[in-house]
């Protein structure tokens, strides 16, 4: 946990008024290693034969989506080379990738964190315990959100049979209703519905470029990031929980 309390910048405060221009959000930062080889080389594979930035941002959308939901103890948050070396990851590993991916291609890309109702993580912690949840925008001629990348489809698929199985409207990161893929033109939530309209997320948090951003800010006060830094160890001690509910997800349904 040193290394990740390490990786904290000093607190700075996230201005409620967040800037819309869409040049203001093609930057890199530590996470979003924009200069890495490997990074550009794959934003330029996969984008290649797009014609349009729709077509571009999808190609990217659906690359970060496929790759398997995961959790891990962390002892620092990932650079997006390292996910896309990993192959795989938790909503604030796999949206640093996306957010870089897009960045690298040309196209703006922002993350607004929400945190959600802990009735959200039903099966997947023993507990309910609020969390915050990464919501992509892209700049598509305008901003358009969505979730749905962080779960990939066969997680999803056996999260909807157990929430079927168990009446529940909502468990595993994901609600009954949700909308389960992001077309490019319209906002997609695994809530179901608009966040400001969804009743399992309880506010929303802020804008960023990156996760490190969240916990390396100062948003309402006095000791919010001492906080932050207690809910990543909260988290950590969590993760083996999270580790076991995800694979017995898993093998349940490749068992059914």
């Amino acid at each position: 946990m040193v290394a990740l309390a390490a990786q904290f910048d000093p607190p700075r405060r996230l201005n409620k008024r967040v800037s819309d221009r869409p040049q203001d959000w093609l930057g890199t930062t530590p996470l979003l290693d924009l200069d890495d080889t490997k990074l550009r080389l794959k934003a330029r594979a996969l984008v290649q034969l797009c014609r349009t930035d729709r077509d571009k941002a999808l190609a990217i959308y659906r690359f970060v989506k496929h790759l398997p939901y995961t959790k891990r103890v962390k002892l620092q948050y990932p650079t997006a080379r390292d996910v896309l070396e990993t192959r795989g990851g938790d909503g604030d590993d796999k949206v640093t990738l996306l957010i870089a991916l897009m960045r690298s291609a040309g196209i703006p890309a922002r993350v607004r964190y929400m945190e959600m109702n802990g009735e959200m993580l039903r099966g997947l912690i023993p507990r309910a315990t609020p969390a915050a949840r990464p919501l992509a925008e892209i700049w598509l001629g305008r901003w358009v959100r969505t979730d749905t990348f962080i779960f990939d489809a066969e997680y999803v698929a056996a999260a909807l049979e157990h929430l079927k199985a168990n009446g529940w409207a909502c468990g595993w990161g994901i609600h009954v209703n949700a909308q389960l893929l992001w077309d490019g033109k319209n906002d997609a939530f695994l809530g179901g519905k608009p966040s400001e309209q969804d009743p399992m997320i309880k506010r929303l948090l802020c804008v960023v470029s990156d996760p490190l951003e969240l916990v390396s800010a100062s948003v309402g006060g006095s000791g919010l990031r001492y906080r932050r830094s207690l809910r990543a160890l909260h988290w950590n001690m969590l993760a083996p929980t999270m580790i076991k509910a995800i694979r017995e997800l898993r093998a349940s349904s490749r068992s059914s």
